[in-house]
């Protein structure tokens, strides 16, 4: 059957309706599913939060009896395995629709076209591919950690009329007005994880929560690059670590010197599930998205090591020397990023425990190495990751080649002297990155780019 411009309507509303849950699902992907009988909606839903049911399911059931005979659109292939629910596959077979429509298919290599096989095994008609590029970008957490190991991560930059991104030695600066900064608020509630350098946590002390009327309660897990665990316990990250999860990576060479009987911890189960931190995931409870991903890290990614930021992030004001030939941060001896170098093995156990007291997750994970650190938060369940803090955090994803997005905030604001730098700029975006769409905030604009998934 030819795809129709009524197929494409609700193929986008599925889409649309696919969003409610983005940050929600745990492990699962956010699916969007209508079932369509002569041109009205009898049922919707969407992947309930916390992953289950499936949306197909609770779709099938709100139509009922008039699902026979109905079109069936969702936006990603149903699933044809047997997990902690049964395959949506045999659903839609036992409800009787007449033809499913798909907008992307399921990489998941127990789904990769065995969802489609067995509808057409059982008669029904089946049309993939319909509005791919919308629905592979309402899925790109998903299916990035499923092809590449990694969350998708999104780099956000606000930046002034003169080309700067907060003031040395202020903390926190307004770029942006207040309809951008609901606008990255959005953002934050439908991600899994917000990162920001240590430099930042210290000079701009961020909460790094939602604070959108309503949508409090899903703000994202916070995690800091801090490899000598200098984040303060009195900064506002551990003052609401015990409300909503806040993970610590510090360098191996700390827990190194760490009293013996404290040995480095192996990334701890993180689940995007707003509040489940420290909980390993159930290696039996994989269903429709947890397959291991066998793709490479990230395309672009540097097959040298990265060199750390030192002597804090830009935002601190006390920005480490950058090489002239590969603009890469260079270690300098006695200081590690934002905070005091290790002192004692005596001063990491008290600075690990008083963290730990206050609900602080800490992990030994190489900071400034996100090719190591990504994967490990994928295994983790986390899917999409936000790079909200610092100029240094920034180049080192950028670097990298480890940004699948960009945000870019362009602000009418002029920050003058004592500007910290933004590590990018509109006019030298990577190449490999597209160039998706353009929104206005009040005087604010914004500018997305992307990287094919």
């Amino acid at each position: 059957m030819t795809i129709t411009p009524h197929d494409e309507h609700f193929m986008a509303a599925a889409i649309r309706l696919s969003r409610w849950h983005l940050g929600r699902t745990s492990t699962n992907p956010s699916v969007g599913c209508l079932i369509v009988r002569d041109g009205v909606v009898v049922g919707r839903a969407v992947t309930a939060v916390g992953g289950r049911p499936h949306a197909e399911p609770q779709a099938l059931a709100e139509a009922g009896a008039l699902a026979r005979g109905a079109t069936a659109y969702v936006t990603l292939e149903p699933c044809s395995h047997h997990g902690k629910t049964p395959p949506c596959a045999e659903a839609l077979i036992a409800y009787g629709v007449a033809r499913v429509v798909i907008s992307v298919t399921d990489p998941d290599p127990r789904v990769s076209g065995r969802g489609i096989g067995m509808l057409r095994e059982a008669g029904i008609e089946v049309d993939a591919g319909v509005l791919e590029a919308e629905g592979r970008r309402s899925l790109a957490g998903y299916l990035t950690r499923q092809t590449k190991n990694r969350p998708y991560v999104t780099l956000k930059l606000a930046v002034s009329a003169d080309g700067m991104i907060g003031r040395k030695g202020e903390g926190q600066v307004a770029i942006t007005g207040p309809l951008a900064r609901a606008q990255v608020h959005a953002l934050r509630a439908e991600t899994d994880a917000i990162l920001v350098g240590i430099g930042t946590a210290i000079a701009d002390d961020p909460e790094l929560t939602v604070r959108l009327p309503g949508l409090e309660a899903q703000s994202p897990i916070r995690i800091v690059l801090d490899p000598s665990l200098a984040l303060p316990l009195t900064s506002k990250l551990v003052e609401t670590a015990r409300k909503v999860p806040v993970i610590v990576v510090a360098s191996e060479e700390v827990s190194l010197l760490q009293a013996e009987g404290l040995p480095p911890s192996a990334l701890p189960g993180i689940s995007p599930t707003r509040g489940e931190i420290g909980k390993a995931r159930d290696p039996n409870s994989q269903d429709d998205s947890s397959s291991p991903a066998t793709a490479d890290i990230g395309r672009g990614a540097s097959s040298q090591p990265i060199s750390p930021p030192v002597g804090g992030e830009a935002r601190a004001g006390e920005a480490g020397a950058i090489d002239p030939v590969d603009r890469s941060q260079r270690r300098t001896p006695g200081r590690a990023e934002g905070g005091d170098a290790p002192a004692d093995a005596a001063d990491m156990e008290s600075r690990h425990a008083a963290l730990e007291a206050a609900g602080v997750e800490i992990v030994y994970c190489n900071p400034y190495h996100p090719e190591i650190l990504l994967p490990a938060l994928a295994t983790r369940g986390i899917s999409s990751l936000l790079v909200e803090g610092g100029a240094k955090a920034a180049r080192l994803f950028l670097e990298a080649g480890l940004v699948d997005r960009i945000q870019l905030y362009q602000a009418p604001v002029v920050i003058g002297e004592g500007g910290i730098e933004s590590p990018l700029q509109a006019t030298d975006i990577p190449s490999d990155f597209a160039h998706t769409g353009t929104q206005m905030f009040g005087g604010d604009r914004l500018d997305e780019y992307e990287r094919g998934l």
